[in-house]
Parts: structure tokens; sequence; C-alpha cells
């Protein structure tokens, strides 16, 4: 062996030595400064990030219990001493765009990799991909259902959300539709119909799992009109805000219609809730509170769906799915 050879073999051994050495010490290095694992959600405390999360519970004949936000808790479920017939839970992680922070401390998988699980959702026990940086629950007598934004591509969230409903048995049905920036897969479980909707637009992937369940809605204060989307208005925050849908505007004042219905197995409506017809489709939503900035999202509803839009911290956008 020659010393050019020698010379090629020893600096391609110092790389990868380099490189083994560089992972491990990112792997120490976040297990240290990360030991709630935020950076399953895309949130880490080394980079400024504020993380908000709510549960909110109701009980049959029981008033509403909540459970305060907080920037740095983990969230955990808590026993109510009632049944309880409604939960509802919404999260997001609030990053700067600090693309080399968030790379060192939350390394986000390519297209080619594997996702992997974060933890279920707190409401429904559905899996979310890691990381996310937005998610929401439901969980009523009749759906199950989350919704979930995550910076994986399309291709990355299909597969893991293939793989991770096939484990719990779901059987994908025929037809589905798989495109480049859209799919839309129906699954029949044992507990009833399933239908998982994924877009991409942007830098992040959105995906919409939900689980309709045998006993059927039947208050006309929760199903939408045959063929069309209901879409009810809340506003989690202490400000008033602003919501524009399909060139129609809105005002909500502070905490307006923020449970959406205020009993779950009527359905019955809260009467702060302002709520909108519309087709199915895709939809552009202008959100805006006084202390920030306007928020800009497009989300797609499909027919016999009623949605709720919830105003978040900072005016961020929270779809639930409601039925």
């Amino acid at each position: 062996m020659n010393r050019g050879t020698k010379g090629v073999l020893l600096v391609g051994g110092l790389a990868v030595a380099m490189v083994a050495t560089y992972v491990g010490l990112s792997v120490a290095f976040a297990r240290a400064v990360d030991p709630n694992r935020y950076c399953e959600s895309g949130f880490s405390p080394l980079v400024g990030c504020t993380y908000h999360w709510s549960s909110t519970s109701t009980g049959q004949g029981t008033p509403i219990f909540t459970i305060p936000s907080s920037s740095t808790s983990t969230p955990s479920s808590s026993r109510h001493p009632f049944r309880t017939v409604e939960v509802t839970t919404w999260a997001v992680a609030d990053c700067p765009q600090n693309y080399i922070a968030r790379r060192l401390l939350c390394a986000v998988p390519s297209g080619a990799t594997t996702a992997q699980a974060a933890s279920d959702d707190l409401a429904t026990g559905l899996p979310r991909p890691k990381p996310w940086v937005l998610t929401t629950g439901k969980k009523t007598s009749f759906i199950e259902a989350i919704h979930v934004e995550t910076p994986l591509d399309l291709a990355g969230t299909l597969r893991f959300y293939r793989g991770e409903l096939g484990k719990r048995g779901w059987m994908e049905d025929g037809g589905a539709v798989v495109e480049p920036d859209r799919a839309v897969i129906t699954f029949t479980t044992s507990a009833g119909p399933a239908l998982l909707r994924l877009t991409h637009q942007h830098d992040r992937t959105t995906a919409d799992l939900s689980l309709r369940k045998r006993a059927a809605a039947t208050s006309a204060d929760i199903l939408p009109k045959p063929g069309q989307v209901r879409l009810m208005l809340g506003n989690a925050t202490d400000e008033e805000a602003v919501i524009t849908i399909n060139e129609r505007t809105i005002k909500l004042a502070a905490r307006a219609g923020s449970e959406f219905i205020d009993y779950p197995e009527a359905g019955r409506k809260s009467p702060d809730s302002p709520e909108i017809d519309l087709l199915p489709g895709k939809y552009k939503v202008a959100l805006k509170v006084a202390s920030g900035a306007a928020q800009n999202r497009e989300f797609e509803v499909a027919a016999d769906e009623t949605w709720g839009l919830l105003v978040g911290p900072a005016g961020v956008p929270l779809p639930v799915h409601l039925y």
C-alpha cells in the first residue's frame, strides 16, 4: 500500500470518527439539555421556544374543568370523579426561525427517513409523528380526531401513519388517493370507519386523522347541512380576534365560543360561538389578534364534516375536528 492510499484511508477514518463523536455528543447534549424530550414536538428551551398546551374535559352533569396552559410543564392527564363525555386538547410549539440551533437540538428527519412516534395524543390516544409544531385532539361519544402539523414531508408522514395504523389493526380500504402534495385514505376499524387526510404546503405537512364511532351524533346543533361543512369559531385568548375566511370577516370577543359546544352528547352549541356553512374544498384563513402578527393558513374540509377553528396563543389558528 503506497503512502497516498494510506493518507486517504487515514483521512477517511478520521472523518468517520469525527462524525461518530459529533453524533454521540449531540445525543448526550440533547439528553442533558432536553430531559423532558421537548424535541419530540420541535420545542427546545435553549432556542427560546415557548410551549403552550391545554386539556379540557367535560363531564355529564358537571361544570367544565380546564387545565391551564403551561410553557414549562409536560402535559399529563388528570382523573376527574365524573363520567367524561368529551375531551379537547391542543398544543403549540412556538420556536424562532433559527435553523442552525433547531437542527443541532431537534433534528428534523428528511423525506427519506422513517419518522418516529411521539407520545400519543392525550385526548384520543391516536398516534402523532415527531417532530410536530401544532396538534389538536377531540374525543366524544361519536368521534376521535387529531389534527397535527409537522415539518416532515408528505411522504414521510404517510409512511409513519400507514405503519402505525397497521400496527393497530386498521385495515386500509381501496381507492387511496396519493399525490405529491395531498393524500386521502380511508380505513376500516373495529370501532367504525376512519379517514386520514394529508396536505403539504410551504414547510409543513398537515395530518387530519378521524375515527367515526358507531354511536352517531343526532343533534342538529352539531350536524352540518347535507353535503356541506359546518365551521364553528372560538377564541381561547384574552383579546379580540379577527378571522377572515371565504371573503367573510368575523370579530370574536375574548374567550367567545371557546368551548364550541356546551354538552357534547346532546350537541348543544355554545350561544357565543359564531359559525359558517361552507362547501367542501380548500380555504384560506387569515387570523389576527391585537398583540400578534397576522397568521395565514390553508385547510381542507370534506362534505358532512363539522369543524371548530379556535384562536390560540399569539393568534395561532387551531383547527379541531368536531364531527
